[in-house]
């Protein structure tokens, strides 16, 4: 008579991050860096402020490449973007990882975080901070091409040019955005670091 052991159950671990997610943010990556990269050697060929970036730092090698870097990731990000925005909308992602966001919670959470006790326990949930934060930065992306457009297109969208104040204060919007793009990446990969199972779950979505 054959005895079989009893079978051990097998758990699962919950879906964190679908699979259209994990496709869009890790091409919104991508097109992020490559924007940024290209848009510090365009920046380079006429500064706005008394510096530049290193050449080392930048993408395109000449000012004529580094505008055809910057409007082919400009297209990826914006396409990319759309897709992002329609699938977190339509699938009540959104709703339900963002809202509600609540002042008096981001203190607290905000306040947690300097003293380092802001707790992590469970991936599937957005402190108070990383909500504000993912916020702004979708607002962030969504100022990085509006004011890029009336950079680029400055005569045929007049209105647009002029709702960020003409050209030049186009490019200022542009620039600070584009600050706040970067100081964002610092942290969120500084944060990714310090609690590394949220590659993990980006990349497996798990």
């Amino acid at each position: 008579m054959n005895v079989h052991a009893p079978a051990l159950p097998t758990t699962t671990s919950p879906t964190i991050h679908p699979l259209w997610l994990r496709v869009t943010h890790w091409t919104n990556a991508l097109a992020v860096v490559l924007m940024i990269l290209s848009g510090w050697r365009i920046y380079n060929a006429s500064p706005i402020f008394p510096f530049s970036f290193p050449k080392e730092w930048t993408l395109g090698g000449w000012l004529g490449g580094a505008l055809q870097w910057h409007f082919a990731a400009m297209w990826l990000l914006a396409i990319n973007g759309v897709i992002y925005l329609a699938l977190n909308l339509l699938s009540g992602r959104a709703r339900r990882k963002f809202l509600p966001l609540r002042p008096a919670e981001v203190f607290h959470d905000f306040v947690q975080a300097l003293k380092g006790k802001l707790q992590h326990a469970s991936l599937d949930h957005y402190n108070a901070v990383q909500k504000l934060a993912y916020l702004s930065v979708i607002a962030d992306l969504v100022l990085i091409v509006v004011s890029g457009l009336a950079i680029w297109k400055s005569v045929q969208l007049p209105l647009l040019r002029d709702m960020m104040g003409g050209y030049d204060n186009a490019r200022i919007v542009h620039f600070f955005a584009m600050s706040f793009l970067v100081l964002f990446i610092v942290v969120h990969v500084a944060m990714v670091a310090l609690v590394p199972r949220t590659l993990l779950a980006m990349l497996r979505g798990r």
